[in-house]
């Protein structure tokens, strides 16, 4: 069984969130998905068929942020489940790396989560339990060459992820990060088979993954059964990095 009545998940309009509002329609709660653009929330709400909405939500202005928890909290008031998805990449070497490169990734991927995190935390403390699940990457412990800016983000996610558990597990509240490795997804569909059979070489179990892989881990954290489990970095990568 899910904690509450209503989740709210960010970075919903397809891939990896898309498959995580999905899981939680499925454990019964209603879902609230964000999208960058009216078109992409609209393809929520539709895709959710009445069990859920899209929003639309823009990480990089905190003003955006602080009105739209603003308006999800005066008409949800049971959202005791936080799922942390959306993120953004640009890579380059680091030599290369502009300042808005490497900005723009910390404020959309780390910096976003103080603004957007912390309504949800006092409405949680308030009902004593709440379930947050930050979704970092494999690349924040084996690192990953042109991605120093989104590398230190997902890094900072799982140190803000412990941090942060400890401060609220008193109040009945969790907080895990689960971090996917190579998973079925645009990204990947775009690469020819000389490189997916590259990258298929260095997981253990012999195939990508796929969304509905790390789905099932949030779905699981997000429930009354993980009520024990908290300040956990959950890696989902097939033995790609083992942690």
């Amino acid at each position: 069984m899910s904690i509450g009545k209503c989740a709210l998940v960010t970075g919903a309009s397809r891939g990896i969130g898309a498959a995580i509002t999905r899981a939680l329609v499925d454990d019964g709660l209603y879902v609230i998905g964000s999208a960058t653009t009216d078109k992409g929330a609209a393809q929520i709400t539709e895709a959710l068929n009445g069990s859920g909405e899209g929003i639309v939500l823009d990480l990089h202005d905190p003003e955006s942020i602080a009105a739209t928890t603003t308006d999800i909290l005066d008409r949800h008031e049971e959202v005791l489940v936080l799922v942390n998805n959306a993120g953004i990449t640009r890579d380059n070497l680091f030599m290369r790396m502009s300042a808005e490169e490497w900005s723009s990734v910390i404020a959309v991927n780390l910096e976003s989560l103080h603004g957007l995190v912390k309504p949800f935390i006092r409405n949680m403390v308030r009902a004593r339990a709440g379930r947050i699940i930050n979704v970092g990457s494999v690349v924040a412990r084996s690192g990953n060459p042109g991605q120093a800016n989104y590398v230190a983000a997902k890094a900072g996610i799982e140190g803000f992820t412990r941090a942060l558990a400890l401060e609220v597990a008193s109040r009945g509240i969790t907080v895990n990060c689960v971090a996917p490795g190579f998973i079925e997804t645009d990204m990947t569909a775009s690469l020819n088979e000389t490189q997916k059979a590259t990258l298929i070489d260095r997981i253990p179990l012999g195939h990508i993954g796929t969304v509905e892989d790390v789905a099932n881990a949030v779905a699981f954290l997000a429930r009354e059964e993980s009520a024990y489990i908290t300040a956990q970095t959950i890696h989902v990568n097939g033995g790609l990095y083992p942690a």
